[in-house]
C-alpha cells in the first residue's frame, strides 16, 4: 500500500548507513590498537586543545559506553567516552580533538553551529510530529493537508541534518589542523586520524541521505495526490 519507487533509493541508502556504522566501529578500533607517538591520551589533547585556544573553563569529563562522545554546549562541557579518555592511541586522540573542535566552533560563533543551535527546539518538536501527521496523511488520504502538515515538519528536521554535515566536517578540519600545529601528532599519523574522522562523518551523510529521500518521497506522493 505504502510502497513507492523512491524505496529502492531509501534501502540502498539504508544500506550504505550501516555500512557506514560498521566501518566507523571497525576504523576506530584499528587505530585504538596504534599508539600515538606524543603519548598524549584523549583527555591531555582535548584539555591541552582546549587551553591552546583559551577555553581554560570548558571541562574534559569521562562518560561510560562506547563511542559516546559530544561536546555539550548547554553545560559547556567536551564529554569523552572512557577508551578515548584515558587511551593513547591515534584513535583516542582525533575523537578527542575533534570535539573539542565543535567547542571552538561555539567559542568563534561558527554561524552552522549557531543555526543548528536555534534550530534545535523546533526540530525536538518537529521531529515527534512529523511522523504522526505523514502516518495520518498516508492513510487517511482524504485529508491530504495532513500528509502536507507532516512534509513541513520532516522538513524542519531534514535541514536540521544537513547543517550538521558542515558542523562536523569543519570540526573534523579544525582538529587536524591544531593537533598537526600543536605537535599532538607527526605528519605520517596524519593519515591514521583522517580515517578515524572520515570514517565518522560517513555516517551522518549517510543518515542525512536517508532523510532527504524520504521527505523527496512524501512530496511526492503529496503532488501527485494534488493534482489527480
Amino acid at each position: 500500500m505504502f510502497f513507492h519507487p523512491m524505496d529502492f533509493l531509501i534501502i540502498i541508502a539504508f544500506g550504505l548507513s550501516l555500512w557506514a556504522q560498521f566501518r566507523v566501529k571497525g576504523t576506530f578500533n584499528k587505530w585504538s590498537d596504534v599508539p600515538v607517538q606524543s603519548g598524549m591520551t584523549g583527555y591531555e589533547a582535548a584539555r591541552r586543545m582546549l587551553d591552546a585556544n583559551g577555553l581554560y573553563d570548558i571541562p574534559v569529563e569521562a562518560v561510560p559506553g562506547a563511542l559516546t562522545d559530544h561536546y555539550d554546549p548547554v553545560a559547556r562541557a567536551v564529554r569523552l567516552s572512557e577508551p578515548v579518555y584515558y587511551e593513547s592511541t591515534i584513535a583516542a586522540v582525533s575523537v578527542a580533538c575533534h570535539e573539542v573542535g565543535h567547542a571552538i566552533q561555539h567559542k568563534v560563533h561558527y554561524p552552522m553551529l549557531v543555526m543548528r543551535h536555534h534550530m534545535f527546539p523546533v526540530v525536538n518538536f518537529s521531529s515527534g510530529v512529523a511522523p504522526l501527521l505523514i502516518i495520518a496523511g498516508l492513510i487517511f488520504q482524504q485529508f491530504n493537508f495532513l500528509l502536507g502538515l507532516g512534509i513541513l515538519f520532516f522538513s524542519a528536521a531534514v535541514a536540521f541534518q544537513l547543517i550538521t554535515l558542515p558542523v562536523e566536517f569543519n570540526a573534523s578540519n579544525r582538529a587536524r589542523d591544531l593537533m598537526v600545529a600543536e605537535g599532538f601528532i607527526s605528519n605520517q599519523e596524519e593519515r591514521g586520524v583522517a580515517k578515524v574522522l572520515n570514517a565518522a562523518a560517513l555516517t551522518y551523510v549517510a543518515a542525512a541521505l536517508i532523510s532527504l529521500l524520504e521527505l523527496l518521497k512524501y512530496i511526492m506522493i503529496f503532488t501527485n495526490r494534488n493534482d489527480d
